[in-house]
């Protein structure tokens, strides 16, 4: 049987011409280090510091920023700088397998509405409404309470809140995408169904799911981080932003500076990923490719 081609011309740039216009974007370009940096510091933190983020020094506490701590230390001694570092690593852990788990349910899911439609897409796009019908923290707060403590567990908690934005995406690229000549030219010749979805069709709507998942990337750090600032989530001894704000609020008056380095933390983590995200997002626009 005889190959149909992938038609990718219609939504994804050619590789040589994205990538050209990749390194002309300072905001794309801004948001990939600014990631790329971030994550560096995480899998390196050992490297980068040699403190253990949960080793108790009472002698030490109240540290402000010095030669020896760089950032100084909190209400228990621990070093505020390796606490940091190894913070990144959760957000980040937990940000990107959120998102990929939510962009796999997701994605599948409004494949199978978009493609098909009648009474399966009527019964997936009830479901759908019906979570984004509900506040999604008060979603994830929810499931955590149900799940327990846990990484996993909070990563697939926020996983299933997030998955509808990725349904509703995917389901209208399908019902446009399935209607092009290749898409019925593969069927003409009896190319299976689960070739087309996945083959034919999903390369072309692949642009606007990636621009989703680095935005989501940012909005499940920030959802990690406020789960951690109300004490649930993760373990009290896991280090993460979140709980280094939520341990800072009683001292801030007279230790700002545990406060901040975590803030700015955050704050710099999810301005990258909306940086790459918004970067993409104008890359990948057909309109923005032909100007």
């Amino acid at each position: 049987m005889t190959a149909i081609p992938v038609s990718l011309g219609t939504d994804f740039p050619k590789a040589p011409k994205f990538w050209q216009r990749f390194i002309r974007d300072p905001q794309v370009v801004i948001g990939t280090l600014v990631v790329l940096l971030l994550i560096f510091s995480a899998i390196f933190a050992p490297l980068l510091t040699s403190y253990d983020p949960t080793r108790l020094s009472p002698r030490d506490k109240f540290q402000a920023p010095n030669a020896e701590h760089i950032f100084g230390t909190d209400q228990l001694g621990r070093d505020i700088l390796a606490r940091v570092l190894y913070g990144a690593r959760v957000s980040l852990l937990v940000g990107l397998l959120a998102v990929a788990l939510s962009a796999i349910i997701g994605t599948s899911l409004g494949a199978v509405s978009g493609y098909f439609g009648g009474w399966s897409d009527a019964i997936i796009m009830r479901i759908t409404d019906t979570f984004l019908a509900i506040p999604g923290l008060v979603l994830t707060i929810g499931m955590v309470a149900v799940l327990g403590p846990g990484l996993d567990k909070l990563v697939l908690a926020i996983a299933i809140t997030s998955w509808p934005t990725y349904t509703r995406l995917v389901r209208s690229s399908y019902m446009s995408i399935k209607q092009l000549q290749y898409v019925e030219a593969a069927r003409s010749v009896g190319v299976r169904t689960p070739r087309i979805m996945f083959r034919h069709i999903l390369p072309n709507a692949i642009g606007p799911i990636l621009v989703v998942m680095m935005i989501g990337t940012a909005g499940a750090i920030i959802t990690e981080a406020g789960l951690s600032f109300l004490g649930i989530g993760l373990e009290p001894k896991t280090p993460t932003w979140g709980r280094m704000l939520s341990e800072a609020q009683e001292h801030i008056r007279s230790y700002a500076y545990m406060s901040i380095f975590p803030g700015i933390a955050i704050m710099i983590l999810t301005l990258g990923f909306n940086l790459l995200g918004e970067g993409l997002r104008d890359l990948l626009d057909p309109k923005q490719r032909k100007s």
